[in-house]
């Protein structure tokens, strides 16, 4: 099943909302009053069983943190603080650098303790503030919109989400009074049998009035079975002074919306959402995903109109696909360019670029660097690496180009090599355009053969070639080329 708003064809930074619609409008033009996010991301994240901080175990090819990050951008947030441990503060910080304002939590103390380390940050400076986490990163920007505009609403100082799992064990559970107004949230383990029952439970993401939130913060109790200071509390305070309704709630009706990642498990399960997503909006934008259950989309691949992705296809990083392109099956695509019309069949390209009408495959390898120009072709079993191959070039394959410039309509022949690599340097070679290279040629770098030569099947060129020669043998010598063929005349 798929999850996403039927208007999410604008994957490109991750949003799920098209460019140009209403909804995008709403989310840029949110600048009064002001919205200042803080990201709860403290936890020491040990049921991940890592040395990398959970916040930055990727999903769908983004850290968790830089989804939720994104949101946030999304809805309009003019400050942005990131709550963390002090182990996690250093590698944190070298990852986004000063684009973030970090808050530290020395003390594991609960959810309000941890959200009072960003007050220093944001007192004074925002009229509202959200409160999202790190490392639960499936809920939409539309939906975090929704939940800071109840805000709006005369009486409420706050505004929570909640939604109905499949299984609501472990979650707090949401009471409401008879009118049905939220008045409570009510641990499980300090629940009644008969608050378990209730399937509506806290999802956790929050939105208060900030002059209300700080001054009640301060107002918190220790919870008695734990000692840590939970941001649910403050429900009770802000109804215990302003009556039923003085907390709305934002129910979820995707509960894919309240999943967070506690261990790898879920880390898997949430980028099966994310995934899907994806997916999702590439297909309503007119891309072919023949099975998506086994196609791997990373949220910032870009991917034209009626191109097809086959079975096993995986599109990693920043990678931009352009339309009437087949990619597939079982090919691996990485921080890559491909143009118009290209073909990609089985086969691993990674930081490189094709141009409109190129194909490669099966079972052939673009490398960093690797740029193959309009109509190239790139037989199977082929590797090109640092090296630019110009207009209408035909590889053979078993052919190994490296750190090579490769003319105009040139043929290498089946099982070629650069020999590029002398032991300590990588050396060039230069080929010119419209050059014969026979099967099994070897040309050892650096070396430069003109354009129109020949190599006879089976050469080693150890020395430059002059335009329009023919070298053969081992080590190649030049030869003067046989005059075609005439035709006796006709009786």
């Amino acid at each position: 099943m798929f999850y996403g708003s039927p208007l999410a064809v604008v994957i490109r930074q991750g949003l799920v909302v098209a460019a140009g619609s209403q909804e995008a409008a709403v989310f840029n033009s949110m600048q009064t009053p002001s919205l200042g996010v803080v990201i709860l991301a403290a936890g020491d994240g040990t049921r991940m069983h890592s040395t990398l901080p959970k916040v930055l175990h990727p999903a769908c090819g983004l850290p968790l943190v830089e989804h939720v990050l994104r949101t946030a951008a999304v809805v309009g947030a003019t400050e942005r603080v990131l709550v963390l441990a002090p182990t996690t503060l250093d590698q944190l910080q070298a990852h986004y650098g000063d684009t973030l304002r970090y808050a530290v939590q020395h003390e594991r103390r609960g959810t309000a303790h941890a959200l009072l380390q960003a007050h220093p940050l944001l007192a004074g400076k925002v009229d509202r503030v959200l409160v999202l986490y790190g490392a639960d990163p499936t809920m939409r920007p539309r939906s975090v919109q929704q939940l800071v505009a109840l805000l709006d609403q005369p009486g409420v100082v706050g505004a929570t989400t909640t939604f109905t799992p499949p299984s609501p064990t472990g979650y707090g559970r949401i009471i409401r009074d008879p009118a049905g107004h939220f008045v409570q949230i009510v641990e499980e383990r300090n629940a009644t049998p008969e608050q378990r029952q209730i399937r509506e439970v806290n999802q956790g993401v929050v939105a208060y009035n900030a002059a209300w939130l700080w001054e009640h913060l301060a107002q918190l109790r220790p919870n008695e079975h734990t000692g840590e200071f939970y941001l649910t509390d403050l429900v009770e305070q802000a109804v215990g002074e302003h009556g039923p309704g003085a907390i709305a709630t934002l129910h979820l009706m995707d509960p894919t919306e309240g999943l967070g990642v506690n261990d790898r498990v879920q880390l898997a399960e949430v980028e099966v959402v994310l995934r899907e997503r994806t997916l999702h909006s590439l297909m309503l934008g007119g891309v072919t995903v023949v099975d998506p259950s086994h196609t791997y989309v990373d949220m910032d691949v870009s991917v034209g109109q009626d191109t097809v992705l086959l079975p096993g296809t995986i599109l990693r990083g920043a990678t931009t696909i352009g339309a009437n392109c087949v990619i597939g099956p079982h090919s691996v695509i990485e921080n890559c360019t491909i143009g118009i019309g290209c073909v990609v069949r089985n086969s691993v390209l990674e930081d490189a670029i094709m141009e409109d009408g190129s194909n490669i495959g099966p079972f052939s390898h673009l490398r960093k660097g690797a740029h193959l120009g309009p109509r190239v072709h790139v037989g199977n079993f082929g590797e090109v690496n640092r090296s630019v191959l110009h207009d209408g070039v035909k590889m053979g394959h078993f052919s190994y180009i490296g750190d090579a410039d490769v003319g105009a309509g040139t043929n290498i022949g089946a099982g070629t090599i650069t020999a590029n690599y002398d032991g300590k340097n990588k050396n060039r070679t230069v080929i010119g355009a419209g050059v014969f290279i026979g099967s099994d040629s070897i040309i050892i770098a650096p070396r430069t053969i003109g354009a129109g030569a020949r190599t006879g099947a089976g050469s080693v060129v150890n020395r430059d070639v002059d335009p329009d020669a023919t070298v053969v043998g081992v080590p190649a010598r030049q030869i003067k080329r046989k005059p075609p063929a005439v035709p006796p005349p006709e009786q």
